[in-house]
């Protein structure tokens, strides 16, 4: 769907990115994004996702786009749109909060109570070359809106699974409200969470989106899912957290 000049990928390049594909159809394409790679833009002098979607670039040089975006190191679902009817009506979907996104979480406690909903203004800040948000009272000069609802699913004296539904879009939201009640997300370092979990590292950040429901261009609504990455999974199942992710 661009004419920009394309990104020089690698055989395994290629190869990596058509593993991540977890759905197709003539509208949009959809993977399950590993943590560590940038969604696009990032600072980091290595291929972005949206570079990598010249892996499927058409003959006539226009390729997917991007419709949201992802943390550098959060996993998950991520979608694009293959045409540009398509990117305009999901665009106009994501405006119109059409979108559903569904998240996993791993806490070094469960929260209290146990699910509940955080309705607290974020404001971004610049602190050296990095962007951080944090809650502050609504009458703040650029705050805005967030709300977030969360449940925990299980929990063990090492830890609980938590499933988080942001309803609004703002950067770093999940991670700054479950930080705001005294439960940042394990491996988040940025926002205060403990870099071990249930006795072994979480070096980065345990956040997985892991369901995304979205009006389809033609019609109803689609729902698609990713599986939790092994790491994820691997201390979840060392916190003897039983309940399906």
């Amino acid at each position: 769907m661009t004419t920009r000049t394309p990104a020089d990928l690698s055989p395994e390049d290629i190869a990596a990115v058509r593993s991540w594909v977890i759905h197709e159809d003539p509208h949009v394409i959809a993977f399950n994004k590993p943590s560590g790679l940038s969604s696009q833009g990032g600072r980091i002098q290595a291929h972005t996702l949206d570079d990598l979607l010249w892996a499927f670039a058409r003959s006539n040089g226009k390729r997917p786009e991007l419709v949201h975006r992802l943390d550098r190191d959060t996993s998950g679902v991520i979608l694009a749109a293959k045409t540009k009817p398509a990117a305009g009506f999901l665009g106009k979907a994501m405006q119109a909060r059409r979108f559903k996104k569904t998240y996993l979480a791993l806490l070094s406690a469960a929260p209290e109570p146990t699910s509940g909903t955080i309705d607290a203004p974020l404001l971004r800040q610049e602190i050296g070359r990095e962007s951080y948000m944090r809650v502050v009272a609504p009458d703040t000069p650029g705050a805005q809106a967030a709300l977030s609802r969360y449940r925990t699913l299980a929990a063990s004296e090492d830890g609980a699974l938590v499933e988080l539904d942001p309803a609004t879009g703002r950067m770093h939201q999940l991670r700054v409200h479950m930080a705001s009640i005294g439960r940042p997300l394990a491996g988040d370092a940025r926002y205060g969470g403990a870099l071990t979990f249930a006795g072994k590292p979480a070096s980065r950040l345990m956040l997985h989106a892991s369901k995304l429901v979205f009006p389809h261009p033609e019609g109803g609504y689609r729902a698609l899912e990713a599986p939790v990455p092994a790491d994820f999974e691997a201390l979840k199942v060392a916190a003897r957290l039983a309940a399906a992710g």
